[in-house]
Order: structure tokens, then C-alpha cells, then sequence
């Protein structure tokens, strides 16, 4: 089945499958496949975004189940506490992994760095679909969701892989001003993993 992905500025790319079937203009590409289901997105759509920290994010960060807000609250846990969660009931890792994925894909992350060791976080890390990379020689500060910089992975090209980030922002300027937050949209596989409407 063939997917249009439109953005605002009226660039689109064409999915087949897992791949990358056209670039170019969503006049042009949806004249040129009638029968191909749109999803239109406000903003511009990028390669998508390498993330430094995959195992500070997805080994040494707890992600609360929401069930679980009484206990450990909603936003992520780090340092010791996330530690004690671990040791107490190792089973969590796999299960809190999982939850980091989706927060990494709620930011158009499609890559991580960084050498995963667990096996229960390498097997939810491989079957989510995300790249793995090499970490750059200098982290670019703080463990973050939306580390400054921010790393974009190379150019979209025809017949490459189908994965991508959409983010609601007027150009590449504003989303380096405010951040990976403003995701809308991540493609993986050819698979719309992350949406916000």
C-alpha cells in the first residue's frame, strides 16, 4: 500500500512499504498516485533524529507505567532511585524500555548511540525499528529527549529506508530554537509509530 506524507510547505514523501518509493512536490506525487492514502502534517519533515543517550535513557532511566503515577509519578526517574527499581524487580527493565522507545519516538527519534547491554532493552530497542549509531566523540550535554544539538540522520533519498520525523515547526531554524517536543509524527519501517493527532 502506498502512503503520501504531506507537510505545510508542501514537500511530500511517498512510502512503499518499508521504503522510500518518491520525493518530491504532494501536488505532483498525488497526481501521480491517486489511490495512495494522504496524511497531512503541519511543519516540515526531516530524516529524523539521532538521540546520544540510548542507555541513559533506556538502561538507567526508569519510565513510570501511568498505572503507576501514585507510586513513582509520570515523568522519568534517574540515578539511584531508578536503580532501586531495577534491582528490586529486574523484570521492569524490558517493560520501562518499551516506555522509553515511545517517549523517544514522541520526539522524532529514529537512532540511538550508545552500547545497549541488557538484553531484555536490546530486544524491545531492535524490534521497535530503531537505527543504532555510533556515539559522537562529544556528547552534546545533559541525558535529554531533545539534546542541543540536535543530530539529524543524512538525507532522505528514493528506494532508502522509509524513516522520518515530522515536527511542527516552520523551518529547521525553529526546530533547533524549541526542540524535539515539537514532534508530530515518526516513521519507522514505513510504520507511523508516533502521532499527536
Amino acid at each position: 500500500m502506498l502512503t503520501l506524507h504531506t507537510v505545510a510547505d508542501g514537500s511530500s514523501v511517498l512510502v512503499e512499504g518499508d521504503r522510500i518509493a518518491a520525493l518530491g512536490s504532494a501536488d505532483e506525487l498525488a497526481a501521480a498516485h491517486p489511490g495512495a492514502r494522504v496524511r497531512r502534517w503541519p511543519g516540515i519533515l526531516t530524516p529524523g533524529l539521532l538521540n546520544p543517550y540510548g542507555p541513559e535513557i533506556l538502561e538507567h532511566t526508569y519510565h513510570p507505567d501511568p498505572r503507576e503515577a501514585a507510586t513513582y509519578g509520570t515523568v522519568p526517574i534517574g540515578g539511584e532511585r531508578a536503580r532501586e527499581i531495577f534491582r528490586g524487580e529486574p523484570a521492569r527493565l524490558g517493560a520501562s524500555a518499551r516506555r522509553g522507545v515511545q517517549r523517544l519516538f514522541g520526539h522524532g527519534t529514529v537512532a540511538v548511540a550508545g552500547e545497549l547491554r541488557a538484553k531484555a532493552v536490546l530486544d524491545v530497542a531492535q524490534r521497535s525499528g530503531l537505527v543504532f549509531a555510533g556515539r559522537p566523540d562529544r556528547l552534546p550535554g545533559p541525558v535529554s529527549f531533545s539534546p542541543k544539538p540536535l543530530v539529524l540522520l543524512p538525507a532522505l533519498a528514493v528506494g532508502g529506508p522509509a524513516r522520518f520525523a515530522v515536527f511542527d515547526v516552520a523551518d529547521r531554524a525553529e526546530l533547533v530554537a524549541r526542540g524535539a517536543a515539537t514532534c508530530v509524527a515518526t516513521v519507522i519501517a514505513g510504520r507511523l509509530l508516533f502521532r499527536t493527532h
